[in-house]
């Protein structure tokens, strides 16, 4: 059976927080919807959404196809921040997604019982995908342009699996529908731009990226635990120890030393343990 044309609206905390939204029906990319947005001058503070999006990207240009009824989500965002800066954004939108799915689902809600602490059924992998049971629930990408007055516009990207995920994927996959969740696109997008928006005040508050490190640390998944990920040619295996105050990936490698990582895939558990990567 065809899934239902999702309605979307912003939650009251976003639009009083000058937020808008843009849906559409179908969509080729809602970042770049967003950023060709930003180059016709929109000034930001705007989501654009739809349950169906045919040629949506993923890390290191994977296609990211949005089955109809799963959530394709991006928010514009124009400032003056630079790259290194923009980039920690990744780490808020990641908790902002964790945090909706955590409040719109109770545990009643779920056929499986993912664990028992509720704080710990959904999960942040390093660097931008959720979790659910170990299984990728939803990815997020970030793209950056300088526009001609010199800004920058960034185009915060969430999709995520709501009634169908993927098979033949590289990691394990599920949706919230695979898990006994009756949650819809319009759902998951309400509760995802009030999060984001206390998320994104924690971000712009006193305590700025210390208090983001600190909440995603809380939700992390594989911490202390065996990982390994391929860096400049090779593969570093060890312990993930921590994030570091830019949010980079810290590995305690088996010789002690700490490699502090900006970008990579990272493999947990038995995975982290094979020979070949």
């Amino acid at each position: 059976m065809a899934a239902k044309q999702a309605h979307f609206a912003l939650a009251p905390t976003a639009a009083q927080s000058g937020y808008r939204v843009k849906s559409f029906e179908t969509v080729g990319s809602t970042n770049a919807e967003a950023l060709d947005a930003a180059r016709a001058d929109d000034t930001g503070r705007c989501w654009f959404v739809s349950d169906h999006q045919q040629t949506g990207r993923g890390r290191r240009g994977r296609p990211w196809q949005t089955e109809r009824g799963n959530l394709a989500a991006s928010l514009l965002i124009v400032d003056d921040l630079d790259l290194k800066a923009t980039a920690t954004l990744g780490f808020v939108a990641g908790l902002a997604l964790h945090d909706a799915l955590s409040a719109l689902i109770p545990d009643a809600d779920l056929a499986v019982a993912l664990d028992g602490d509720a704080r710990r059924r959904f999960e942040l992998k390093w660097p931008n995908d959720v979790l659910a049971g170990g299984a990728k629930l939803s990815g997020i990408l970030l793209e950056s342009t300088k526009l001609p007055n010199g800004r920058q516009a960034t185009s915060i990207g969430w999709g995520v699996n709501v009634v169908t995920h993927p098979g033949d994927t590289e990691f394990p996959a599920t949706s919230l529908r695979a898990l006994g969740s009756s949650a819809d696109a319009g759902d998951v997008f309400l509760a995802l731009t009030d999060a984001w928006a206390e998320n994104h005040a924690v971000w712009n508050g006193a305590s700025g990226l210390d208090a983001i490190r600190a909440r995603w640390l809380e939700r992390a998944s594989g911490l202390g635990g065996q990982v390994a990920v391929r860096i400049d040619g090779r593969v570093a295996r060890g312990i993930f120890e921590t994030i570091d105050s830019d949010c980079r990936f810290v590995i305690r490698e088996d010789d002690g030393r700490l490699t502090h990582i900006t970008a990579g895939d990272v493999h947990f558990g038995a995975v982290a343990s094979a020979r070949a990567i």
